[in-house]
């Protein structure tokens, strides 16, 4: 009997491509002439909340615009980073945060396992804390869960490990 064959699903944001990313948005941005003079500051905190700090709401987004290019690079997902509303801070700059999403939570697991079961593939999904398992016999049903899975519209991001 032949064994059977499996690939997890997973979501994770890597950290240290995150800080790479913001070290070299850093650079850039000081050295270009439209942000002479004005306030750059990104920061990471706890490892999964990135803090944007400048003059006004335009540059914020010009700032993200650049640092979502060295995510892009980087392979970082940008779907995982939830940006929140632009808040004033004090001395009349703007500051905006954002989540760093790992893992895949409760309700997003269960719309991916139900997906996976209308296809009514020969597959076994089970839910691991932040991740999926897909197992099945057939490899060829497993890459037709992950075709699935691509082309459904999450807010995370999906990525795909362990196949064997």
């Amino acid at each position: 009997m032949a064994k059977d064959a499996s690939f997890d699903i997973i979501s994770e944001v890597s950290v240290e491509e995150v800080k790479n990313a913001i070290q070299q948005t850093t650079k850039e941005l000081t050295n270009r002439f439209d942000f002479k003079d004005s306030t750059v500051e990104i920061k990471l905190e706890n490892t999964n909340k990135l803090v944007v700090l400048s003059d006004d709401e335009f540059k914020i987004e010009q700032i993200k615009d650049v640092l979502f290019g060295k995510l892009n690079k980087r392979n970082v997902p940008i779907k995982n980073i939830h940006f929140s509303e632009t808040e004033h801070a004090l001395g009349g700059k703007a500051r905006q945060s954002a989540d760093l999403v790992n893992g895949i939570d409760r309700d997003n697991g269960k719309k991916i396992t139900t997906a996976i079961k209308n296809e009514k593939l020969k597959v076994k999904t089970q839910i691991q804390e932040d991740q999926i398992r897909v197992t099945g016999k057939s490899r060829d049903d497993l890459q037709a869960v992950i075709a699935l899975l691509r082309k459904l519209d999450l807010p995370i991001e999906l990525q795909f490990t362990n196949y064997r």
